[in-house]
């Protein structure tokens, strides 16, 4: 939907819900009941219903009243206004083609998911995810960051002749981590800048570094502790690995019928992609 149109249908709607109307509730009603025509044109409960759908969440707290005769009105209106039209605009029907696309496309995806993502596709995502894994090392380190290695070599001189490594951090890191002694917490590995990262991984427990040379400037790194980080349990990942299952059935099957689709792209040459900001074309 085209911004002009977007803003044409809020202003309707906001017009309508001025003056809501009580509606019945027949349970044995349809999608197809016929609640309004215009000029002949069946308005339908369905209608109503994939309006509702779509409506911005400033709406959602509406009362169903007054959101009923608000859409009904709207969808009046909008009926008499696509009467006082004479022919289908092309850049409309455009629309109509590529909502249309869109709207069949995103069934076909319901489909697909709907087969697709069971447990034990989940089950199996997990063990190619996590069965062979190895437990991951996992490092807690604290941090001062300086601009020159001088500086830096200074600190350490100072951390080894007795000073608290929290109480230089505040007083001297660059680091935003300064202000809380330098603390990085807990990471494992690739999370670190590499010079960073293999200055840990080679360090004892306890231990202060000598000066590391990073990007970001001078560090002196303490190491706190180290753990192993076990593989997380199924439950833990399950709505990660749902996302997962997903993502490659909806692409193996978009890419099955793709291949087997007779796609001619020879049109594409010759046009110009800034031709993509030319919307008078549409007219």
């Amino acid at each position: 939907m085209t911004q002009r149109f977007a803003k044409a249908a809020a202003i309707a709607l906001s017009m309508a819900i001025a003056t809501p109307v009580l509606a019945e509730n027949h349970a044995d009603m349809g999608a197809d009941t016929v609640v309004a025509t215009v000029n002949g044109t069946e308005i339908t409960l369905g209608h109503m219903i994939l309006v509702r759908q779509s409506l911005p969440q400033q709406y959602s707290q509406l009362p169903n009243e007054v959101l009923f005769e608000g859409i009904l009105e709207q969808l009046i209106q909008q009926t008499a206004l696509q009467d006082s039209v004479e022919g289908t605009p092309r850049r409309v029907e455009m629309a109509i083609e590529n909502e249309t696309r869109s709207l069949m496309a995103a069934e076909a995806v319901g489909e697909v998911l709907a087969s697709a993502v069971t447990d034990e596709a989940i089950e199996q995502a997990y063990q190619d995810t996590y069965g062979n894994a190895e437990p991951d090392m996992e490092y807690k380190a604290a941090h001062i960051l300086v601009e020159t290695e001088e500086e830096a070599q200074a600190i350490v001189e100072e951390l080894e002749g007795g000073a608290d490594f929290a109480a230089v951090a505040k007083e001297k890191s660059t680091g935003p981590s300064g202000p809380n002694g330098g603390e990085l917490g807990w990471f494992g590995k690739g999370m670190m800048v590499a010079p960073f990262e293999e200055a840990v991984v080679d360090m004892e427990v306890g231990a202060i570094s000598a000066p590391v040379q990073t990007q970001f400037g001078w560090h002196v790194i303490k190491l706190d502790e180290t753990r192993m980080k076990e593989a997380p349990s199924l439950d833990e990942v399950r709505e990660e690995l749902r996302g997962q299952v997903e993502q490659e059935a909806v692409k193996a099957h978009i890419d099955a019928l793709v291949e087997n689709a007779n796609v001619d792209k020879s049109g594409v040459e010759g046009v110009d992609p800034a031709l993509l900001s030319n919307t008078d074309l549409l007219e």
